[in-house]
């Protein structure tokens, strides 16, 4: 169920495709993505969404590339950005590892849904940790992205132009321009 038919390469080309595709200005692609993987980072499932659209939206990015930015953070990368997340955010807060809460515990807050309770030990320095995270990764995203639509594009125009010249050379009774 969660492993693509044919592979993960795959899976990553065709997201990539899918945004270098998007009718929208460098700028837009490039923080919608940022946006979205920065919210990725964040341990606050369910509404990843939510905040790279809202986020896309501060920074005048396109809300697809922010759907598709929200895709860093799948089943396989999760236990690694929450993991460095925490364990960051633990360093950031407290200066070192601070104690954890017992795993039964743990079941009976979530159990019992209170989330007053998870806010100190896990929500809090997960989300400094991922902001901080999300932070670095959006930007590298954000500068990779932009350099590579703009490469995209300027290649698709060429091509286009090649094309036309072909087909306005082998057309009877017109000139190449």
């Amino acid at each position: 169920m969660f492993w693509p038919r044919r592979s993960f390469a795959r899976s990553a080309r065709y997201f990539s495709k899918r945004v270098l595709r998007l009718t929208a200005t460098p700028h837009a692609v490039a923080a919608g993505v940022a946006a979205g993987a920065f919210a990725s980072f964040l341990p606050y499932l369910g509404f990843h969404f939510v905040i790279a659209g809202v986020l896309a939206w501060l920074l005048r990015g396109n809300l697809i590339a922010s759907a598709l930015g929200t895709a860093v953070g799948n089943p396989i990368t999760f236990p690694f950005i929450w993991g460095c997340s925490l364990g960051l955010g633990r360093y950031v807060l407290d200066g070192s590892e601070p104690g954890q809460l017992k795993p039964l515990e743990l079941g009976r807050v979530l159990w019992e849904l209170d989330f007053a309770l998870l806010w100190q030990p896990f929500l809090k320095p997960m989300t400094v940790g991922g902001a901080m995270l999300g932070a670095l990764c959006g930007l590298i995203l954000y500068l990779v992205t932009y350099w590579a639509v703009g490469v995209f594009r300027e290649q698709r125009r060429r091509r286009l132009a090649d094309r036309a010249r072909e087909r306005a050379h082998f057309m009877p009774g017109q000139t190449a321009r």
